[in-house]
């Protein structure tokens, strides 16, 4: 089996956003993963006749392995660790996951995330005098036995499948993590995201035609949540914010003051600074002094309007290097919320010719 070279992220800054392909009999060349490099034929081509399935053609053709770089951290716990030490390493290590081994079945069986994290706080935590003696004492497989419904086995892509591929298993799942797998050893390679495949077509986007739904504004585009949007006080204790994390499924809760007004937002990651403070035994304290560990380098929230074409939010939004934006109105009333899972769902949907 033959990989095509890998192409690496390089800033998006400064290149020019507004030049792309000509859509006059456009194709996309592409080299075929199952021929080898010394083959005569080694590459084949597409021509893109609907310039509105520009990106899902080119994710079609792209791989897995586009994506692996040539450097990364990548932690694997052993699901006897103790469920505590499991998350202090995420902390020690900067990542927001680990992938889980099983030595007595000697294979990968899931993941080790953030959400485990909230998901034991806000199952054990009774008040302040009571410490959370299960995150004392319990292994990771003791954890992953309790919450079976939630602990699915470890879903993965392999290096020669196409970045189509990864970005419709991603959405199937509802997972914002695909860890790569060598087909033959088993071994992770990397963990693929939805940061990082639409940072790769962002960076791509100027070598290949502009489909028309990029110049559609967000008012007029089905993307993103736009209404019943959730949203926490500044004064709401964490407890309750985590139990608005577990039932509604959200990665993200945008603050607002009290006047409704948008101040902040609180995500899962901030969840893990509970953690690297030994502050989780005290979920009483309120978002705004939850979120004091950041203010001093907080430069706001990432934000879009109605008025921005799909183009501009996903400019702002690669280059914000953020999960979501939040749509405000010229008030910084909130209006919704638009994820980069909303935008690869719409991106790879197969449109009508314009």
């Amino acid at each position: 089996m033959s990989y095509p070279p890998s192409a690496r992220d390089t800033p998006t800054r400064n290149r020019n956003r507004t030049s792309s392909m000509s859509t006059d009999q456009c194709a996309i060349l592409f080299r075929e993963a199952n021929r080898s490099v010394d083959s005569p034929l080694p590459f084949s081509v597409e021509s893109i006749t609907n310039v509105n399935d520009a990106y899902r053609i080119f994710l079609k053709h792209h791989t897995s392995y586009d994506l692996i770089p040539l450097s990364a951290k990548l932690i694997v716990f052993d699901v006897s660790l103790n469920v505590k030490k499991g998350f202090f390493a995420l902390v020690y290590n900067g990542v927001r996951v680990a992938i889980l081994w099983d030595s007595e079945c000697q294979e990968y069986v899931g993941l080790l995330t953030i959400t485990d994290f909230i998901r034991i706080l806000h199952k054990y935590y009774k008040s302040p005098e009571i410490p959370i003696v299960e995150l004392e004492e319990h292994q990771i497989k003791t954890w992953r036995e309790q919450m079976s419904d939630y602990a699915p086995s470890l879903i993965y892509i392999t290096p020669e499948r196409t970045l189509l591929d990864a970005v419709q298993m991603l959405l199937e799942h509802k997972v914002h993590r695909l860890p790569i797998l060598d087909p033959l050893t088993g071994n992770p390679l990397h963990i693929l995201t939805h940061k990082r495949l639409l940072k790769y077509l962002h960076f791509n986007m100027p070598k290949l035609p502009m489909p028309t739904f990029m110049m559609d504004q967000l008012q007029n585009l089905p993307i993103g949540t736009m209404q019943n949007v959730v949203c926490v006080g500044t004064d709401w204790p964490l407890h309750r914010v985590l139990t608005v994390f577990v039932e509604n499924r959200v990665s993200a809760l945008p603050v607002i003051d009290e006047s409704g007004r948008l101040v902040d937002i609180y995500a899962k990651f901030d969840v893990i600074n509970l953690a690297a403070t030994r502050s989780y035994d005290n979920l009483e304290i309120t978002v705004f002094d939850a979120l004091q560990y950041r203010r001093e380098k907080f430069s706001g929230v990432a934000t879009c309007k109605p008025s921005h074409t799909l183009k501009e939010i996903i400019d702002i939004i690669v280059d914000a290097g953020v999960h979501r934006l939040v749509a405000v109105d010229e008030t910084q009333r909130v209006l919704g919320i638009v994820s980069l899972s909303d935008i690869l769902r719409f991106l790879i949907q197969e449109h009508p010719i314009p």
